[in-house]
């Protein structure tokens, strides 16, 4: 494959331009970029309460703040190979910053329900196409003996959005009303462009010219997978309410869908996923555990802060506080986790941070109105421990194995599996918890100990997953001596 060798921003023109320690800033432009997509993702979660009561919302409908992100996020992952390919790191990179932007002031501007759905859609849109890049960058970029160490700096960095983003959006509803929560991903995006536009190179992945491949977008395949997502999620939140025969309709469709998505990989002479992956043992097993895990992880991000709120009555700013010590233990041990990545095998580390991430939701349901706050802290904090535990050893875990040229599709196809299972999570917490808010009216404490306990088991089975992805030995830490190079 041809390089792009004499391109002004080609990978070796800006390594020779930018030194020995040009990675490390291609690691922090993209880690910039991530921060600010997590941030959109997590910090309307302190407002749902407050636009719940601006709006007129149930909580059916609220959930959507979180899901309709989720459901466009997941939509728009597997894309980033075909843009990257088109169009290169820099410009698709510095595309989805300022559609990420647009969707935070859109949001913050935005005069009905409606449309502040259609802007979350947006910015869900932007981070998709983002959220696959990093792995790719340090897969690509990074030694095999730096890999581990890379992506836990680049976690550590990452966590400090979900770790600060509650504490700053409880202050901001307080002070300044919801709208300002949508403006808080500007600073972020502006800082990813210009570093980004600096930084990244023109060119795809492995260094070839942009559309070396020109393979045209499956726009079919696209179609179908977007008919998947919105019937099931849609199918899902109508399970609970008077519209049953509807949900059943939109939960086949889906499957039809689904089934046709399926079929159009198997035959498209330009997938958007490379169904050939899932013969690999350690990749089918990791995706296994990315959606389980997902639906887990972010069903817990919109529980959360709304059982604080609503069941344990705390103001917004007190609920993001409780949530801030444990982002810092996370911020903590992502570094450790990464080296112990580079050093132990991955599927040790993995099997044991979900396992913790299950205690924690299990620990929650010892928490009452009279519970102090120290010991809410506390049980954050074990989950948010086992999460750090996690992150590293299934970014590189699931995809260091895959040969190079299928990278992009491995990291992209386990980001959508882990995104997919989040608007699952999102939309199966709200309605268990309206259902369960029903059910024990005069107690609704009782109804979000039993969504915790729904979470828990969801992620406890992700660990008999998490240990069947025990690496061959040639996918084992590899020694200093093994540099794939740039």
């Amino acid at each position: 494959m041809s390089r792009v060798i004499d391109h002004p921003f080609s990978p070796e023109a800006l390594q020779a331009r930018h030194g020995t320690g040009y990675r490390w800033r291609v690691l922090l432009t993209v880690m910039l970029g991530t921060m600010a997509s997590i941030m959109a993702s997590t910090i309307v979660n302190v407002a749902v309460p407050d636009m719940s009561h601006v709006f007129t919302l149930g909580q059916e409908r609220a959930q959507w703040l979180s899901a309709g992100f989720m459901a466009a996020m997941t939509i728009s992952m597997l894309l980033t190979p075909w843009l990257l390919e088109r169009f290169g790191y820099r410009h698709t990179y510095g595309g989805a910053i300022a559609l990420l932007a647009l969707g935070g002031i859109g949001g913050g501007v935005g005069w009905n329900i409606d449309w502040v759905l259609a802007m979350r859609a947006v910015e869900g849109l932007a981070a998709g196409v983002l959220q696959p890049i990093p792995a790719i960058i340090v897969l690509q970029t990074f030694g095999r003996h730096e890999q581990g160490k890379a992506m836990g700096i680049f976690g550590f960095g990452v966590v400090l959005a979900p770790a600060i983003g509650p504490s700053i959006g409880g202050v901001l509803v307080e002070a300044f009303g919801w709208r300002s929560i949508f403006f808080v991903v500007v600073p972020f995006c502006v800082a990813a462009f210009a570093l980004g536009w600096r930084y990244l190179p023109h060119s795809s992945p492995g260094g070839a010219p942009v559309n070396h491949h020109r393979r045209q977008l499956d726009v079919p395949g696209l179609l179908l997978l977007t008919a998947a997502v919105l019937c099931l999620l849609n199918g899902l939140v109508h399970l609970h309410d008077q519209a049953h025969a509807l949900a059943i309709g939109l939960l086949l469709a889906s499957a039809v869908a689904t089934f046709g998505f399926i079929t159009r990989q198997r035959r498209a002479a330009h997938p958007m996923m490379q169904l050939s992956l899932f013969g690999n043992h350690t990749f089918s097993w990791g995706g296994v555990v990315a959606f389980i895990y997902g639906m887990a992880l972010f069903g817990s991000t919109y529980l959360v802060p709304v059982f604080m709120q609503l069941a344990l009555k705390l103001p917004p700013s007190q609920a993001g506080a409780v949530l801030l010590p444990a982002g810092i233990a996370l911020a903590v041990t992502i570094p450790v986790a990464g080296r112990l990545a580079d050093r132990l095998a991955f599927h040790r580390t993995l099997s044991a941070g979900v396992l913790l991430l299950a205690v924690s939701f299990w620990l929650m349901l010892s928490v009452g109105l009279t519970t102090a706050l120290g010991i809410i802290t506390l049980w954050a904090i074990v989950g948010r421990i086992g999460l750090g535990l996690v992150l590293p050893s299934l970014n590189l875990g699931a995809v260091r194995s895959l040969p190079m040229a299928l990278l992009p599709y491995g990291a992209s196809g386990i980001n959508f599996l882990r995104q997919l299972g989040g608007a699952v999570g999102v939309s199966v917490v709200g309605i268990v918890l309206q259902w369960r808010l029903v059910v024990h009216a005069a107690d609704p404490v009782r109804a979000f100990h039993e969504t915790f306990f729904l979470l828990g088991a969801i992620c406890a089975a992700a660990v008999v997953a998490a240990w069947r992805m025990k690496p061959e030995e040639a996918d084992k830490p590899a020694g200093p001596g093994d540099n794939p190079g740039p």
